[in-house]
């Protein structure tokens, strides 16, 4: 018979070769791993731009919707106040009253031309 190595690895020695292979399976994970990673970072950043862009949206319409007609009221209010002061300071010119056009004169009361009479009629002799 032959001789048989009674010997098994499977008993709990560690080898080079399973460091090897342990190795070279985390290397496989860790790039897997850090593929998704990379995936999942690309997705929430859009996520976040996104929500960034919305709340954005909605900040300029709670100003717009707040502060614009207070603004155009102020403004307003400067301007009439402000104005009989620059009138006689002489840095604003009086606003011009447009003179009224004169309204046409209607057909009725145009003088009518003189209606043309008719021409006569040329008859033959016989």
């Amino acid at each position: 018979m032959a001789a048989v190595n009674s010997r098994s690895h499977a008993s709990g020695e560690t080898t080079l070769r399973h460091v090897w292979l342990a190795g070279l399976g985390l290397v496989a994970v860790g790039r897997r791993e850090a593929l998704a990673r990379r995936a999942r970072l690309k997705a929430r950043a859009d996520e976040l731009r996104q929500q960034a862009g919305r709340f954005a949206e909605a900040a300029q319409a709670r100003i717009r919707g707040r502060v614009e007609p207070q603004v155009g009221r102020f403004s307003a209010d400067i301007e009439a106040r402000l104005a009989p002061v620059l009138e006689k300071l002489g840095l604003v010119k009086k606003p011009v009253q447009r003179a009224r056009k004169a309204r046409k004169a209607t057909r009725s009361t145009q003088a009518r031309r003189p209606v043309r009479s008719p021409a006569k009629r040329v008859t033959r002799k016989r």
